[in-house]
């Protein structure tokens, strides 16, 4: 059944996506539309199983992996007071309205707060697809984005966690900032000394293809210990590429990492995303599901671009920034299992919130293209 399932997937994602850029849009808004298509909300051809899960989340792992290979790092250093006000105010707007919303529709004060956290998250693995469609990946906007959502992340975990430890949850803050600490101290440490050193020494074992396999387990083991540590999995691998981006190696490993990628791993993640989706009982709460998509796309919009704008970009360009946050993606629907599972979102509540995590995760393309395309036409 799984084989036979990863073929429509295949089939079906690579139409829909070419159709998508035939009608002037990203390909992978036909990819996560056919998702929804091909799942269990429409013809039932494909369900979201375990196995299928593993396979995107290893997709989204290398997608993030291959932005980390395409990033330049002194572009990265020049954008980090950009990306850290984009981050912030990503942050703060989607947070505060959406604690307001959750007082206004009745929720306690941590339920409300924890919406808030909710609508602050950010997945930029469908913006860095749109990204390089645009070829705007290696970008100073595009690096902003990526420094941006490592922020995002980091900040709104720790955030989760204290709020938990107020809700009478059983966490420590000071050990879910050290572990933070501990995982980017290590990985830079040794993403600088080791990744280097473990390539050139396992490049030269009498197998096949042992560059590319040792950059695979590199991604892996620091895509593993992010995890580990409270750090989402796409931030482990982003920083694995950007280790060894610096190395003699980085082309090769780019062209195969490439292929490997986008032949099966990256189309079933963009297809699992709709495939996810569950609109059972979306009539009863379609007046929710519309106000806070409505928030959540406002909010982070308005938030990162306002964040951009203050550190020196154009308008154009904070709106494309903001477009590109926009997207709560998988990073959004680990949160929201984590609150159904802490009781900080009630059963009706996830089923409203995944939906709306599914519509920041679509519009966020087509705003991207469209934002970005207007500021080239600017430009010229």
């Amino acid at each position: 059944m799984l084989i036979l399932q990863l073929a429509i997937i295949l089939v079906a994602s690579k139409v829909a996506g070419s159709i998508s850029v035939r009608l002037g849009q990203p390909a992978v808004l036909g990819k996560l539309l056919i998702g929804i298509v091909l799942g269990p909300s429409v013809l039932g051809l494909v369900t979201n199983t375990d196995t299928l899960q593993a396979l995107s989340q290893i997709g989204v792992i290398l997608l993030m992996f291959i932005a980390g290979l395409e990033t330049d790092i002194d572009e990265f250093k020049r954008t980090g007071k950009a990306a850290t006000y984009v981050g912030f105010g990503g942050i703060i707007a989607p947070l505060a309205l959406g604690y307001a919303a959750g007082i206004v529709l009745g929720l306690t004060t941590f339920e409300a707060l924890f919406l808030g956290l909710l609508l602050s998250a950010t997945s930029v693995s469908i913006s860095v697809q749109a990204l390089k469609e645009m070829n705007k990946l290696k970008s100073r906007e595009g690096t902003t984005i990526l420094g941006a959502a490592v922020i995002d992340d980091v900040v709104v975990i720790i955030a989760l966690a204290f709020l938990m430890s107020f809700a009478g949850g059983d966490v420590n803050i000071s050990v879910v900032i050290l572990k933070k600490v501990v995982f980017f101290a290590g990985a830079i440490l040794v993403g600088w000394k080791v990744v280097p050193w473990f390539i050139n020494k396992f490049s030269k074992l009498k197998v096949t293809e042992t560059v590319i396999s040792s950059a695979l387990i590199i991604c892996f083991v620091f895509a593993y210990f992010a995890e580990y540590t409270g750090v989402a999995a796409i931030i482990g691998a982003y920083i694995a590429g950007v280790a060894i981006s610096v190395t003699g190696f980085k082309h090769e490993i780019f062209e195969k990492v490439e292929t490997i990628s986008y032949s099966i791993f990256v189309p079933v993640f963009f297809t699992s995303i709709g495939v996810m989706a569950q609109f059972n009982g979306i009539t009863q709460n379609l007046g929710l599901i519309v106000g806070l998509s409505i928030l959540a796309i406002v909010t982070k919009l308005v938030g990162a671009a306002f964040g951009a704008k203050l550190s020196g970009f154009g308008w154009r360009s904070s709106l494309g920034i903001g477009s590109a946050m926009i997207s709560r993606g998988e990073v959004a629907l680990i949160l929201a299992a984590i609150g159904l599972d802490s009781m900080l979102l009630t059963q009706d509540m996830f089923a409203v919130v995944v939906v709306v995590i599914l519509v920041t995760t679509i519009v966020t393309p087509p705003m991207m293209k469209m934002i970005f395309k207007t500021d080239d036409k600017a430009s010229a």
